[in-house]
């Protein structure tokens, strides 16, 4: 949805959403489905299942979203004057799954240092791109 309502705010141009940052976001997005892919594929195949069908499911995990963004994008007109709220309710649910699953799932184990190491890269990665790019 955060995707779509990026590319409709930029399709509206009085949303000062550029072509780059829409573009920026869903490079992003998909950077971000190739692990959630794995982490649905893996244990299928480790489960048994077969190469093939642990890679379609971990492909078909993602496939809501670029549906997702083409009925966001097809309603435009509705969607332009909630802008705000739509990606404030898109960050927050992003935020909800890394405080809720992924912080406490880091502590877990022998070498949770790692977990929030990677964390803190990661988060200074982002800070960084934040600033550069504006």
């Amino acid at each position: 949805m955060a995707v779509g309502v990026c590319f409709a705010g930029f399709l509206a141009g009085n949303a000062g959403i550029g072509l780059m940052e829409a573009m920026l976001l869903a490079i992003g997005i998909a950077i971000q489905n190739i692990p959630e892919g794995a982490i649905i594929s893996m244990p299928m195949k480790m489960e048994g299942s077969s190469r093939k069908r642990a890679f379609i499911a971990g492909v078909l995990s993602g496939i809501v979203e670029p549906i997702s963004a083409i009925i966001t994008v097809l309603l435009i007109n509705f969607v332009v004057p909630i802008l705000p709220y739509l990606l404030s309710f898109a960050a927050g649910a992003m935020m909800y799954v890394v405080v809720e699953e992924l912080v406490p799932e880091m502590h877990n184990g022998k070498k949770s240092a790692v977990g929030v190491i990677g964390f803190t890269i990661g988060f200074i990665i982002m800070m960084v791109l934040d600033i550069a790019l504006g």
